[in-house]
């Protein structure tokens, strides 16, 4: 904070009565017309703020800068990705090579920043330790059992019903293992996008729920390119990762929400082989179907846009907060 410097005048008669021998000399001061006012004080210039001096305001620009280092990074990827499209005609394995790349304009530049803000990575969110550590199997077991409620609900009320198999034989392991790792990356690229070092960066500045909700949303609006994506689809996407930043609060890092993210993708788009945010993966294991309206199905969306995943969100943030009540994560 500046300071605002007044001038000060101090009178200069200040000699003892009587003119000195050198005063008798010196010219005669011409005097003061009454009407004449004394000069009005006038303020100096403020000293100028340095900018960012301030800790939110510092972490804001931090938040500014690993965006923009992304944002570069994703249109390296894009034309990275256009010159690939030339030479591998299988969608698969673009698809990884996307996602992998996504992955690296999520981990680049929060790496940069590490090193400029002398912090260890595994503050943002992702200690290297946790990969497939407790946490991780933890949520991965939360996302499954969490996916496969839903479906159940879903078959109940009529809305979903299995044919028969896709696919046979050493197939099945192939790409159950490929989805699995294809899933993997989603959850690291998605959520350390979203819960890592954004999330870290803006609770220093604005708190941690505050900083949730405002990143929840932010994870809700980067499913509005998705074809066949709805509105309910959208608001679900940002109540998931409302309950993910729970986790994160609760766990004190990603490696459990990356756990459940991985599962349930995994289950809704290979296991039970339906529509995830509005797209249907290749290489899925059943031939399946949806009935009923919409918003039981959840239509195009897929499960993601039906009622239920609603009250399953409710049940979840329930359980997950009575089991894990110590906050592990600050919140500033």
């Amino acid at each position: 904070m500046s300071m605002t410097l007044f001038a000060t005048f101090v009178a200069d008669d200040q000699n003892p009565v009587g003119p000195s021998i050198s005063e008798e000399h010196a010219p005669a001061e011409t005097p003061r017309s009454a009407d004449t006012e004394p000069p009005v004080p006038q303020p100096a210039t403020p000293v100028p703020k340095i900018p960012f001096k301030n800790d939110q305001l510092a972490a804001l620009w931090r938040v500014f800068q690993y965006g923009a280092m992304a944002v570069v990074l994703y249109f390296i990827l894009n034309l990275l990705m256009y010159a690939l499209m030339q030479r591998i005609a299988s969608p698969i394995r673009l698809g990884l090579i996307a996602e992998i790349g996504l992955a690296v304009t999520a981990l680049a530049p929060a790496f940069v920043l590490s090193r400029l803000e002398e912090r260890p990575w595994g503050e943002y969110g992702l200690p290297p330790a946790g990969l497939f550590g407790k946490l991780f199997w933890s949520g991965a077991a939360w996302g499954l059992i969490a996916i496969s409620i839903l479906m159940l609900g879903l078959r109940l009320t009529g809305a979903y019903d299995i044919e028969r198999m896709s696919l046979h034989g050493g197939k099945i392991l192939k790409f159950a293992v490929y989805w699995g790792g294809f899933f993997l990356i989603v959850g690291v690229f998605e959520e350390f996008l979203m819960r890592g070092y954004t999330q870290f960066t803006l609770t220093k500045a604005i708190g941690f729920w505050p900083s949730a909700l405002l990143l929840s949303s932010g994870f809700a609006a980067i499913h509005l390119n998705n074809p066949g994506e709805t509105a309910p689809g959208i608001v679900a996407a940002g109540v998931i990762g409302f309950f993910f930043c729970l986790t994160l609060r609760r766990t004190g890092n990603l490696w459990f929400a990356v756990g459940f993210h991985a599962s349930w993708d995994w289950g809704e788009s290979f296991l039970y082989s339906v529509a995830n945010s509005g797209e249907m993966s290749p290489g899925h294991l059943l031939r399946s179907h949806i009935h009923g309206p919409a918003w039981l199905n959840g239509g195009s969306a897929g499960p993601e846009g039906s009622v239920l995943l609603f009250v399953l969100m409710a049940l979840l943030w329930i359980v997950f907060d009575r089991t894990h009540r110590k906050a592990q994560y600050p919140s500033h």
